[in-house]
């Protein structure tokens, strides 16, 4: 995202800055003090002083060292930028601005107070642009402006994704080639039959044998070659689109874990499916035929300038016409298929949220309502497709009798030189069928518009997720690093959207063989926490430290792999319950899996199964409990002996026997490792050795459950609450009883 625009010159005098003050940070911001749209001012950011401008004029100048705050705030559909002076007890309103600009104020803001604590660390502007920089047009779904990167950026990206197959592409020409040849030679040998021997009425029973079998073999010929290019062109499109898959595949499964919850499920399964299809099918049936119809067109008008340039000319006059006509629609077929595109992405991610989340609309009884709501994606998704084949169908015969308009100019100028005996019958009708050879590809051509702009739209998108670069990645020398178990959080503060902080100012040691509770209300930032040491994510400010080293300078497989988690959230994958505790460490043998079952108190249940450790867990590990699923959850977690033990509410789909049971095993298997633990039962954290309380963004209390408890602060009004609730629950049930 850009935060450094260019100050206009007249606002750049007025900063008057000093020699080597140069300019850090500069956004604009468009609501005027009246409440007007428009270009109102820039927020200005220095290492030294802020700055707010209004128009013309310079609003507001502060050095930063002044400044205790300097907030971006949204609100309802807009934002404002607040800033507070150290001298002073209340917060200034100092710009305002529409959505469109808040996430870019919002870095600005965080870059000025980074300054103004001599931290000189760039702010990283990992979110995207929603609008392109230079043409104002809205991105469509794209980092890149498809308007502004130019035709010749679409093929360069093109190019680049099919030019591990040149060989392939040789192949295809001379396909077409080989095609074409045999065409034009066609009506060269019936201008010598019809002129030689029908005209002359010279021939014998034998000359009218040899050319239906010269015929016949020439037809063969061609068969044999349009079967072999078009087996060769689907070939090539069926290779080339599964490599373009396998990449994406990749590719996803690199990104960071950002990238993949900012799109729609169903968005990115049509990107990895539909648009890679879009590709092969434009392979198969447009790029190889393009080259046929190209050299027909270039070899027909060569012969026939050669025959008669009159009649050349006079055949292609309406050529420019149906040029206009295909260009002034160029524009409006891609919006049109843009919006089929969109609408396509909507109706398969309503589709896969429905189906898999059946279990909990079959519950509230909203079949009804979800059939709804989906037959109307459908008939957005319809509507929009059928005005685009409407327009097309309406298009394309409009195209084709205007461009061939010209063959009725032919007949007639040839048929006036027939008869002036300029030219022979066979002449006629060698040049007729030239010119119907050069209208067939450009009646095809025709089509390139819709076809071509159904690729350059997939395109796009593929190259949008193949173009995109991983948030975390490993360094240049990334360190192996053996965990031993120290954590520690310097000055942490994280956010998933710029302007809406999750953790603020995180101090945290953690030393290893340490059992940790993460206590507090939900939204507090308890599973950011985890994240962060998972290193899903990169902090914003501040050090995440595992022995000593940041995060940042570890190897990440190497890291992860030594990492035991246990989601609130338990999922399996389709497939057996053997693979699914395999997943964590693929080369375990049977006795650790077992042995890891057995720590879980899942290799009973599992005994118990029709196919013991092979039985089929279902999609999403439905065939199971909720109980046995999060028992299979936690053997993957610790099959691989893990370093760091992570655990987000491991206990919550268990029955209470199976819970005395799984804390046990936990209890052995917590002893030497650094384990972080989330729970809303707070009993079952009687094992920590420590809690940290977070509320507010940060860390409010830090202690045992005896030594909070005497506090007498969040943590004892939570363990009070839990009491009264447990308490009103065993009367609710000694009422029944009685």
């Amino acid at each position: 995202m850009e935060l450094l625009f260019e100050l206009p010159r007249q606002l750049k005098e007025l900063l008057r800055l000093d020699r080597g003050e140069d300019i850090k940070y500069c956004v604009p911001y468009d609501i005027a003090e009246d409440g007007s749209l428009g270009e109102a001012g820039y927020i200005v950011v220095t290492p030294r002083r802020l700055f707010i401008t209004a128009g013309n004029q310079l609003a507001y100048e502060w050095k930063l060292e002044e400044l205790e705050k300097i907030k971006c705030e949204p609100l309802v559909n807009n934002g404002i930028l607040l800033v507070k002076e150290y001298k002073q007890d209340y917060e200034k309103r100092v710009a305002r601005f529409t959505m469109h600009h808040l996430t870019r104020i919002s870095f600005a803001a965080k870059g000025a107070e980074r300054l103004r604590d001599k931290n000189y660390r760039p702010v990283n502007a990992k979110e995207r642009e929603k609008t392109c920089l230079k043409c104002g047009r809205a991105l469509p779904g794209t980092k890149k402006c498809p308007k502004c990167d130019g035709r010749l950026v679409t093929v360069t990206k093109f190019w680049n994704l099919v030019k591990d197959y040149k060989l392939g592409l040789l192949l295809m020409f001379l396909f077409s080639g080989g095609t074409t040849i045999l065409n034009l030679y066609i009506p060269e040998y019936q201008k010598h039959y019809v002129d030689n021997i029908l005209k002359t009425k010279s021939g014998t029973a034998q000359d009218v044998l040899t050319f239906v079998g010269v015929m016949l073999a020439l037809t063969i010929a061609l068969v044999i070659a349009e079967v072999l290019k078009n087996w060769w062109f689907v070939s090539l499109g069926a290779r080339l689109c599964m490599d373009i898959r396998r990449k994406m595949y990749h590719k996803i499964q690199e990104l960071s874990l950002s990238f993949i919850t900012d799109k729609r499920p169903g968005e990115l399964m049509n990107r990895v499916s539909q648009d890679t299809r879009m590709i092969q099918r434009f392979m198969q049936e447009c790029f190889g035929h393009m080259f046929s119809c190209i050299i027909t067109m270039v070899g027909a008008i060569a012969i026939m300038l050669s025959m008669n340039v009159t009649m050349t000319l006079v055949s292609v006059v309406f050529l420019p016409i149906v040029f206009i006509i295909s260009t002034a629609f160029r524009k409006n077929i891609h919006k049109r298929f843009h919006l089929q595109w969109v609408k396509s992405d909507k109706i398969n991610s309503s589709l896969q949220d429905v189906i898999s989340g059946m279990r909990v609309v079959k519950s509230f009884g909203k079949e009804q309502e979800e059939s709804e709501k989906f037959d109307q994606l459908s008939e957005e998704f319809a509507a929009v497709q059928q005005r685009n084949e409407i327009f097309w169908a309406s298009l394309y015969p409009v195209l084709t009798f205007v461009m061939s308009m010209g063959i009725y100019f032919v007949l007639y100028l040839g048929g006036r030189n027939v008869l002036g005996g300029e030219m022979t019958v066979g002449t006629l009708m060698q040049f007729s069928a030239y010119a119907w050879m050069l209208y067939g590809p450009l009646g095809w051509m025709t089509h390139l518009p819709r076809m071509i702009t159904q690729m350059v739209t997939s395109l796009e998108r593929i190259c949008d997720v193949l173009d995109e670069e991983p948030l975390i990645i490993n360094k240049e020398n990334a360190i192996d690093h053996e965990i031993k178990g120290d954590v520690e959080f310097k000055n942490v503060s994280f956010g998933y959207r710029s302007y809406e902080p999750v953790l603020e100012k995180i101090d945290l040691k953690v030393k290893r063989g340490e059992m940790i509770g993460l206590v507090g209300a939900s939204g507090t930032g308890k599973s950011t926490m985890i994240n962060l040491i998972m290193h899903l994510y990169e902090v914003d400010d501040g050090e995440l430290l595992i022995d000593g080293h940041n995060i940042n300078d570890l190897n990440i497989e190497k890291y992860h792999s030594q990492l035991g988690v246990v989601l609130q959230e338990t999922f399996l994958f389709s497939g057996t319950i053997y693979n699914n505790i395999r997943f964590a460490k693929p080369d375990a043998t049977e006795e650790e899996i077992i042995h890891a079952s057995k720590m879980a108190n899942a290799h009973d249940f599992i005994c118990k199964t029709p196919d013991g450790y092979n039985t089929y867990v279902g999609e999403h590990g439905h065939n199971l409990s909720g109980g046995e699923r999060q028992r299979i959850a936690i053997a993957r977690a610790i099959l691989n002996d893990p370093k760091l033990l992570i655990l987000d509410e491991a206990t919550s789909s268990l029955d209470t026997e199976s819970e005395y049971l799984i804390q046990k095993a936990l209890e052995r298997l917590t002893k030497g490792r650094t384990t972080f633990a989330i729970a809303h039962r707070l009993s079952t954290l009687h094992g920590a050795d420590r809690l940290v309380v977070i509320d507010g963004h940060s860390i409010a209390e830090v202690g045992t459950h005896n030594e909070l408890m005497e506090k007498k602060g969040i943590y004892y009004k939570l363990v009070t609450a839990q009491l009264q609730m447990q308490k009103l629950k065993e009367e609710k049930e000694e009422a029944l009883g009685a």
